[in-house]
């Protein structure tokens, strides 16, 4: 059976007669128009209900006529119908067309099987449209980053063959790890030989720790950013110096170039205005800080 719409599924055929409100036009034996009276009424009706949804449209006949025939006069009275109301109210994109003819359950009285069916969706339960369909939305599926185990403590090699190990801070490593671009963070702890760009060894772990988050998180890329204290003027560009060192211990170890980017900033940045009143001043300004690029 053909409809200027696609058909409803049986799904939806039970759900629509179920759960909307309805309204029926009445046709004359063997007409696919309305007579005038219940043309009237159809306009009162659309007057009144405005705000509504429509959300199928079903049409029938009697069993007068080969069924083939009735089929074409079902779909006719259905077109009649869509076309008189079809600028008047709101209509679901994906409303649904049927012609039933004569197979459907027939009532005694002829002229009560000669008719459209609309149904359609009240204005203060149309918040609840797709719920009273049976549609269910997508449901977007946030989900959260798995907290990544990382060691407490790693062993190192020296170059003279013995053996150090160091305690890692697994909160920092979790920060990193779970941070969000545009973030950033200060390596703490991390310090370098006076006037120079060598890390002292009791920092080597702060090393470790970035290199370990870097190596579990392939995605993650990074700006290592230095700054220092004391002097107004970078003159050795110590604060470039002390961002590429950490950047190089990273790439020797395998991270990948294109994750790691570095730069200087003197003390152009300081966290306490120059110069500072004490050494507490003067070790919060002299720092390394990382800023995530991509996580």
């Amino acid at each position: 059976m053909k409809s200027i719409f696609s058909l409803f599924s049986l799904f939806f055929s039970i759900l629509v007669l179920q759960a909307q409100e309805q309204v029926s036009c009445y046709f004359d034996s063997n007409k696919s128009e309305l007579k005038k009276t219940e043309f009237q009424k159809l306009n009162d009706w659309i007057v009144i209900n405005k705000d509504i949804k429509i959300v199928a449209i079903n049409g029938f006949t009697d069993e007068d006529g080969t069924i083939g025939f009735n089929d074409t006069l079902a779909q006719k009275r259905v077109d009649f119908i869509y076309n008189s109301i079809k600028d008047k109210v709101k209509i679901r994109e994906d409303f649904k067309t049927r012609s039933f003819g004569e197979l459907h359950s027939q009532s005694e009285k002829k002229a009560e099987n000669r008719k459209v069916t609309i149904y359609y969706i009240e204005a203060k339960d149309l918040a609840r449209e797709d719920e009273i369909l049976g549609i269910k939305k997508e449901e977007t599926v946030i989900l959260s980053k798995q907290k990544k185990q990382f060691p407490q403590s790693i062993i190192i090699q020296n170059p003279n063959g013995t053996e150090s190990e160091f305690s890692l801070n697994v909160e920092f490593m979790q920060k990193i790890d779970e941070a969000q671009p545009g973030e950033k963070l200060k390596i703490d702890n991390l310090n370098f030989q006076i006037n120079t760009f060598i890390i002292v060894n009791e920092s080597r772990g702060k090393l470790y720790e970035l290199l370990i988050v870097m190596q579990q998180n392939p995605e993650l890329k990074i700006d290592i950013q230095g700054h220092l204290c004391c002097m107004p003027t970078d003159r050795m560009n110590l604060s470039t110096q002390r961002a590429k060192a950490v950047s190089q211990f990273l790439r020797m170890n395998g991270i990948e170039n294109s994750r790691v980017t570095y730069q200087g900033f003197g003390s152009s940045n300081p966290i306490y205005p120059l110069p500072e009143k004490n050494e507490e001043e003067r070790a919060a300004n002299r720092r390394v800080e990382i800023l995530i690029i991509q996580n």
